[in-house]
C-alpha cells in the first residue's frame, strides 16, 4: 500500500510538473511603423516613425513596460482651406504602457486549434506618457494678411496610449517563447495643442476634442531574463 502511494503522488506531482510552463520575465523590443494625424486640420496624413520597448512580465499574459517613440506627424494642406493650413511635427514619446493577453482570460487549453492558440497572445493596454513636439514646418501666417495663427511650435504635454496588438511566438531550444513578431496599433491622445501647432481655441471654438495620433507599426521582440513559471501551459 505504501508504495502505491508513493507511486500515485509521484505520478501527481510530475503532471502538475507537465502542465506548467516557462517563460522570461523581461522582453526588449523595436520596431518601425506609420503614424496618421488626427487634429484640428482636415487631412489626416501618414508619416514615418520609429520606436523601442523594455517590458516586464508578471505572468505571461501580464506586462508593465517603457517605450520610446521617435519620428514624424504631418498634415498636408487641403485644397479646400483657403489658409493653406499644413505641419510636420517631428517629435519624441516616451511612456510606461500595461499589456492585458487574451490568454489571462479565456480557457484555451485542450484545444487545439491554431485560431485559438494565436489569439491568447491579443492584448489590450494602455498608460501614460510625455510627448516633445518639435513643428519643423508650419504655416503660421495667414494667406495674404499679417495674422500669426496662435500656437507654439514647439512644446511638452502629456500623452494617453492606447494599444491593440499581437504577438506571434518562435520558441527556442528549451521550448519557451524567445522571440516574437508584433503587429500594433496605438491611438495616442494629447493633452494639449500642440501635437498640429495650431491654438485657435481663444479665437475660435473649433478645438473642443483633443489631438491625436494613430501609430501602426511592425516588430520584433526577444524575451530573457529570469525564468517564471505559468500554470498554464504556453
Amino acid at each position: 500500500m505504501k508504495t502505491v502511494f508513493i507511486s500515485s503522488l509521484a505520478l501527481l506531482l510530475c503532471l502538475n510538473t507537465f502542465a506548467q510552463s516557462n517563460y522570461y520575465k523581461l522582453s526588449a523590443g523595436a520596431g518601425y511603423g506609420f503614424t496618421q494625424s488626427f487634429t484640428d486640420l482636415s487631412n489626416k496624413d501618414f508619416e514615418r516613425s520609429a520606436y523601442g520597448t523594455l517590458d516586464y512580465f508578471f505572468s505571461p499574459f501580464f506586462s508593465l513596460g517603457t517605450e520610446f517613440q521617435r519620428g514624424k506627424i504631418k498634415a498636408n494642406p487641403d485644397p479646400a482651406d483657403p489658409d493653406e493650413k499644413m505641419f510636420v511635427n517631428s517629435y519624441k514619446a516616451g511612456s510606461i504602457n500595461g499589456k492585458v493577453f487574451l490568454g489571462a482570460l479565456m480557457d484555451y487549453e485542450g484545444n487545439s486549434s491554431p485560431f485559438v492558440n494565436a489569439i491568447k497572445w491579443l492584448y489590450l493596454g494602455g498608460g501614460a506618457g510625455i510627448i516633445r513636439n518639435d513643428l519643423s514646418k508650419i504655416t503660421r501666417i495667414k494667406k495674404g494678411t499679417d495674422y500669426e495663427f496662435p500656437g507654439r511650435n514647439s512644446s511638452y504635454e502629456l500623452l494617453v496610449p492606447v494599444n491593440l496588438g499581437i504577438n506571434f511566438y518562435f520558441r527556442d531550444q528549451s521550448g519557451n517563447p524567445r522571440f516574437a513578431v508584433n503587429l500594433n496599433v496605438q491611438s495616442n491622445i494629447t493633452l494639449g495643442e500642440g501635437l498640429d501647432g495650431y491654438d485657435d481655441s481663444s479665437v475660435k471654438l473649433e478645438n473642443g476634442s483633443p489631438d491625436m495620433y494613430n501609430f501602426y507599426s511592425l516588430g520584433l521582440k526577444y524575451h530573457f531574463g529570469l525564468l517564471g513559471i505559468s500554470k498554464k501551459t504556453l
